[in-house]
């Protein structure tokens, strides 16, 4: 008697269902990964509007309120940062003012939420689900990311 060879169909099922699983752990793994880094181009562009706020108060006495501005003389990125994230700011006063980057297009999923830094560095998030994150004592902010 000749022994046959190939797989059988129990066997081709549990190989699916271990690719199904791994892909499943896998996949989410990637995309947190994806909005890991897209965060990172949000955070570098905060930290280079408040330099710019900055340059631009030495100079003038008083922070901008003109994104144009900061942008032309200072150096100040696009206020698209990417496709993912897109920046702006708000002058409460001479002497305050408080920049926010926002996830835009798919990184609207990411949990991390919006960014935001002011005047005197202070760094915090704003989750999807709205709670405050502040930057370094909450674990869950997403500066920290």
């Amino acid at each position: 008697m000749k022994k046959e060879k190939g797989l059988t169909l129990i066997e081709l099922l549990i190989v699916i269902l271990i690719i199904g699983i791994l892909a499943a752990i896998a996949v989410p793994m990637y995309t947190s990964f994806l909005q890991r880094g897209r965060r990172a181009d949000a955070k570098t562009a905060l930290l280079q509007v408040r330099a710019s706020q900055e340059m631009w108060r030495g100079e003038n006495g008083g922070y901008s309120v003109s994104v144009a501005q900061l942008q032309n003389t200072m150096g100040a990125p696009p206020t698209t940062i990417s496709p993912y994230y897109t920046w702006g700011y708000t002058v409460i006063n001479a002497n305050s003012f408080t920049a926010q980057a926002t996830p835009t297009g798919s990184q609207v999923s990411d949990p991390g939420g919006s960014l935001f830094i002011d005047q005197f560095g202070n760094q915090w998030s704003v989750d999807i689900k709205g709670n405050r994150h502040d930057y370094p004592m909450d674990s869950a902010c997403a500066w920290i990311k």
